[in-house]
């Protein structure tokens, strides 16, 4: 059952109808943002992809400035939107952000999907798009589903404890990253890494919620 359900996780890349496809955002609001390769193709084809990929989050969130006279400083945007949780897989990506800022999502995104397809293109020399549109949104009802969220966004790879590219091992305490805001998922688990795991499992299992958050992303009245 547990690689039934965790394969499915794997090829549903993107569950969100087109028409629940949010344009506008609002302040102090969570979404789950998500996209795949152009007719579902590999956009992650090894670990240098992957790392490119995260290294462009955090620079982004963080900002950069290569030298102290370097007048092409990267401002950082993580006062305008947080990331609190990320799956990589090899056709598709999925985020959970925060953002405080009216446009942070929308800045963050085009920044990043800039900055990994020009990088793509010209390591595997190819030209054109990459991603199948821009990317999709689902607003998030914080309260009621932000835990979830962040446990079917864990759950994508068969193997999510030892998955690499995601932030499972930031929530169970084997990794930090500065750039990653784990805060307002582990309060609710009184930031207790025991309890996040087995939350998680306890998914993996009993597959009791999957109707609820199916529910939550395809048809949020409020989108």
């Amino acid at each position: 059952m547990c690689r039934e359900l965790t394969s499915a996780l794997y090829e549903r890349e993107v569950i969100v109808p087109s028409r629940n496809v949010i344009r506008e955002f609002a302040e102090n609001e969570y979404y789950h943002v998500y996209n795949r390769g152009v007719e579902k193709r590999i956009i992650f084809v090894d670990e240098q992809d992957y790392t490119v990929f995260l290294g462009l989050l955090k620079k982004y969130l963080l900002g950069k400035q290569t030298s102290k006279t370097d007048r092409h400083r990267i401002n950082r945007i993580d006062n305008e939107v947080q990331l609190l949780a990320y799956c990589l897989m090899p056709n598709h990506f999925h985020l959970l952000l925060h953002q405080t800022s009216i446009d942070g999502v929308n800045k963050l995104m085009r920044k990043l999907a800039t900055g990994y397809v020009m990088y793509f293109n010209n390591r595997y020399m190819r030209v054109g798009g990459l991603f199948q549109g821009p990317y999709k949104a689902s607003r998030i009802n914080a309260d009621a589903y932000l835990h979830h969220i962040s446990r079917y966004i864990h759950l994508n790879p068969d193997d999510y404890k030892t998955w690499p590219y995601s932030s499972y091992q930031n929530y169970t305490g084997k990794r930090s990253q500065e750039w990653l805001q784990t805060q307002w998922v582990m309060e609710l688990f009184d930031h207790s890494p025991a309890m996040y795991e087995e939350f998680v499992k306890d998914y993996v299992e009993t597959r009791d919620e999957l109707s609820v958050l199916k529910w939550q992303l395809a048809n949020n009245p409020d989108d």
